[in-house]
């Protein structure tokens, strides 16, 4: 099989905004209790957060990082997360039915982002509450001070404030398994209302709003419709969220899903404009996908789990190969939407659905899809571009003409890198790559690292990783044509550097 490509820098889709390279932390299982923080565990620091989990993330390069939640914010106290830990409140937490100790909160987290390098893309309880605790936060993290809630701040031992740029309009506001659920018109005024009162706090903010909780909701796409014809030109973004799961061990169609994200960005981005001529608007409408990955594995588990205990092992998916070929095909997705996705949060960073897991007291280890997020996190930052495709096809179960090909490029110019991710979706044979870069003139072939393995479910542990790239892949350039073999079922990362 063979498939060619043709790759100019003058076929631009645009800068990516390494945003898409986020993630989530929410107060969910072992995502913040025996993940990113056990003041007992051997690594610890003075605050209780793990140090070997914080190398991890660091590795990542992940740039933002949404928090509190997620299905928790919907029922959240913020003011139960500050002030002196001794004199929280442990709280029934109702989405996930565990208890909350609010041992960490708003500083705390605010605090380890910073860090591990990242930004917080914090999130407001649309659900239980509204706009007058939306405010409120915000004033307590982003006002320097002479105000009640930025002094209260400034009492618990941050004088400076945290300004905090992304906020969240709330969570998945259109499901019913939501607190405080609502209808896309409870929804529009509400979010209309809080996006206003907290720009009069602080206008230097950027807001999203809740898009449908995927492309199964029965509302989808008509939500985004009457929700952005109120808060269109108050809110910067709209958010998306998908998860995939390889139900019925069809591995074909499983890696085909990916046309399924693309049909959903498209969607909404076509929603989104609608409301744009709706309105005679000249604003653009960017999307957020923020939340997203592979989920299913931990299903049958997670419904045997007690309720009102503190940091259950819920949703600890242990994902195998082929889980990692569709993640990264779901990140060259959103590269090719650069244009409009802006934002990206993989769900989540550490054991809740997590590329990395601890033990308690024990190891951090990384999970299969560890390393394509890692990938193109290190060197997908530049300018995305239009590559011209010619790749065979197949048909699945759910789609027809799925290319075997899976690929996106991205020049760094000022590191004069170019970078080709490229999957291979055929499970039995090998695909002949050719691709034509000799618009880059005078650039050399640095590596080729490949994923790949006999054993489509083969997995990671805390104490073997038998999944995991090499360097060995055999791609060659020869008078501007790059050309690899691309091994069945693999991930593949070529880079190119000007001598």
């Amino acid at each position: 099989m063979k498939a060619r490509m043709i790759v100019d820098k003058s076929f631009r889709i645009a800068q990516v905004d390494n945003r898409i390279y986020g993630s989530f932390i929410e107060h969910l299982g072992r995502a913040v209790y025996g993940g990113i923080y056990e003041p007992g565990h051997e690594t610890a620091d003075a605050g209780g957060f793990r140090s070997d989990v914080k190398e991890l993330i660091k590795e990542l390069n992940v740039p933002i990082i949404r928090y509190p939640g997620g299905n928790f914010v919907s029922g959240y106290n913020w003011e139960d997360g500050v002030g002196p830990v001794t004199e929280r409140p442990k709280r029934l937490e109702l989405a996930w039915r565990t208890l909350e100790p609010n041992e960490v909160g708003t500083n705390e987290f605010i605090s380890w982002a910073k860090e591990v390098g990242s930004e917080v893309m914090m999130a407001v309880n649309l659900g239980t509450r509204g706009i007058d605790a939306a405010r409120n936060l915000l004033e307590y993290t982003n006002h320097p001070g002479g105000t009640y809630w930025s002094d209260l701040r400034r009492s618990h031992g941050y004088k400076q404030p945290h300004k905090i740029k992304t906020w969240c309009l709330g969570n998945e506001m259109d499901g019913p398994w939501q607190i405080g659920h609502k209808t896309s018109a409870e929804y529009g005024r509400l979010a209309l209302e809080t996006a206003k009162a907290m720009r009069l706090v602080d206008p230097s903010i950027e807001l999203v709003s809740c898009g449908s909780s995927s492309t199964g909701m029965p509302t989808f796409p008509e939500w985004e419709a009457a929700t952005l014809d109120h808060t269109y030109e108050a809110v910067d973004y709209i958010s998306l969220h998908q998860y995939y799961g390889n139900r019925d061990n069809d591995t074909a169609n499983y890696l085909a899903l990916t046309l399924d994200m693309d049909h959903f960005i498209h969607t909404v981005k076509s929603t989104c404009d609608y409301i744009k001529a709706k309105k005679r608007s000249k604003k653009t409408m960017y999307l957020s996908f923020d939340e997203w990955n592979v989920w299913y594995h931990s299903n049958d588990a997670d419904r045997q789990i007690d309720p009102w205990s503190v940091a259950p092992p819920q949703l600890e998916d242990v994902y195998n190969f082929e889980d990692a070929i569709l993640v990264g095909s779901m990140l060259i997705t959103f590269l090719r939407h650069a244009d409009r996705v802006k934002m990206a949060c993989l769900a989540q960073l550490v054991n809740v659905i997590a590329p990395i897991m601890t033990e308690n007291g024990g190891r951090a280890w990384k999970q299969t899809i560890f390393y394509p997020y890692l990938h193109v996190s290190k060197y997908g930052r530049g300018v995305s571009l239009l590559p011209i495709v010619d790749s065979p096809k197949y048909d699945s179960k759910d789609f027809t003409d799925v290319p075997y090909l899976d690929s996106a490029v991205v020049h760094n110019e000022a590191d004069e890198e170019i970078t080709i991710f490229a999957v291979n979706r055929h499970l039995e044979e090998a695909l002949d790559l050719e691709c034509d870069v000799r618009s880059f003139e005078g650039y050399r072939l640095i590596e080729h690292i490949v994923m790949e393995h006999d054993d489509l479910k083969a997995v990671n542990t805390a104490s073997e990783e038998t999944v995991k790239p090499h360097n060995r892949g055999e791609a060659k350039l020869d008078s501007g044509h790059v050309t690899a073999r691309l091994a069945k079922a693999s991930w593949n990362v070529i880079r190119l550097k000007k001598a």
